[in-house]
């Protein structure tokens, strides 16, 4: 067979990213604080770039030099615990899983890691039981109460079971909480009166799940590091007006005059680091503009869809994922995740991190978080008096209105490593 050489012209489609739309994307992922930093060191380092009547002070933050950006924000709530998990005298074990724990939790006191991600960060040396049992009776206990939470509804109990309520008032925020099955705090209050509790004891405990923490970790010390981007205000006929918070953020203009008189100049004397200065200005203004907008109108969309939540009920927070924004707003799901991460909103519960308003549900008719759906199995399970199959399950619950699959209820089954119903 002969060998031979030739050449072939062939055509080919590729995306490559632009230095530009690289750039633009790195911008979309920096929190605000990221982001001012980064703004005052292209007004230092860009002759063309200036502040348009912008004071303010902060001599009292960090260096830029001496920042770490990737752990600043939570150091301090993870130091702390870190140094309450070393008083209590654990086991080599219990010590490992409590260290993974603290170090998925997030600057607002939640688990950003789920148990079973942190499972397989300890290379699954210990079963995902164990993992929870020691973020219940261990990261749980800490302080600031109702750190480690991974739903709003838990950080509320665990808030609650730390206060100073009566064991009747424990009972109503249980029962609130994780047996009733509407989300609406009034039908709650019917309900529970219905059944012979006390109208001002349930009441008084309505209240104090209003006036809970969402997101105790950030008051666990002054952390002048978290400025929320947006801010809403509850108006009357329950809507919800959102804005961009300006307090503290540099408007920055170009320096027309000069860069007129630098163009006049690069005619007769050309200089390519003068003309980039003047497209990077260019380029730095308009991009902070389209983030900030974005920002905004991803801002407004959740806001819309949550507005029972940031109205006067936190327990009714809506399904929502980042394909529901993308498709609304027409942009591609990574670029809704780039936006929501380490962004803030300054909401009448407190300042709280946009990406905890998106919540994802196993169910096709309701409002079922994972963590949610696995109490019920459990509950099931414990009560059975023969063991029921997945199908049983399913059905059993299909009927109080969870739309779920018999996949579905194996699946979290087995995450709380409970056998097959021949097992049991």
């Amino acid at each position: 067979m002969a060998i031979y050489l030739s050449k072939e012209q062939k055509q080919s489609q590729k995306i490559s990213i632009t230095p530009q739309l690289r750039k633009s994307i790195e911008l979309l992922h920096l929190s605000r604080f990221e982001l001012v930093q980064r703004i005052e060191r292209e007004i230092e380092s860009n002759p063309f770039l200036e502040k348009d009547d912008y004071e303010t002070d902060f001599s009292n933050q960090a260096s830029i030099d001496d920042f770490d950006f990737d752990f600043a924000a939570s150091e301090s709530l993870k130091s702390s615990l870190l140094n309450q998990i070393n008083d209590l005298n654990l086991s080599a074990s219990d010590y490992e899983i409590s260290e993974s724990i603290v170090n998925s939790i997030d600057e607002t006191g939640r688990l950003a890691d789920s148990l079973s991600e942190i499972e397989e960060l300890l290379d699954y040396k210990y079963a995902y039981k164990t993992i929870e049992n020691n973020l219940i009776n261990i990261i749980h206990k800490l302080s600031p109460s109702g750190v480690g939470f991974r739903d709003f509804k838990e950080c509320i109990f665990l808030q609650i079971k730390k206060s100073d309520i009566s064991d009747t008032e424990l009972e109503i925020a249980n029962k609130i909480l994780y047996e009733i099955s509407s989300d609406d705090l009034d039908e709650c209050f019917k309900t529970l009166v219905y059944s012979g509790y006390d109208e001002s004891d349930v009441k008084k405990t309505i209240q104090i799940i209003r006036n809970c923490d969402l997101s105790p970790g950030l008051n666990y010390e002054e952390t002048n590091y978290i400025y929320p981007d947006l801010k809403i205000t509850l108006e009357s006929n329950d809507k919800i007006s959102t804005q961009f918070v300006t307090d503290n953020f540099p408007s920055i203009v170009l320096d027309e005059e000069f860069v007129k008189e630098t163009q006049k100049a690069l005619k007769k004397d050309p200089n390519e680091s003068l003309s980039k200065n003047i497209e990077e200005a260019k380029w730095l203004i308009s991009s902070i503009r389209r983030r900030n907008d974005t920002v905004l109108k991803v801002g407004e969309m959740i806001c819309k869809r949550q507005i029972d939540f940031l109205g006067n009920n936190p327990l009714k927070v809506s399904p929502l994922t980042n394909k529901d924004i993308s498709d609304e707003l027409g942009v591609h799901p990574s670029t809704i995740s780039r936006i929501i991460k380490s962004k803030y909103i300054d909401t009448p519960k407190g300042i709280i991190p946009l990406k905890s308003f998106l919540a994802s549900s196993v169910s096709r008719t309701r409002m079922v978080t994972p963590l949610q759906l696995m109490d019920q199995i459990k509950k099931i399970i414990d009560e059975e008096k023969n063991p029921l199959s997945d199908q049983k399950i399913v059905q059993m619950l299909n009927m109080r209105g969870f739309g779920l699959a018999r996949r579905t209820i194996s699946k979290y089954r087995k995450q709380l490593n409970i056998p097959s119903s021949r097992n049991r």
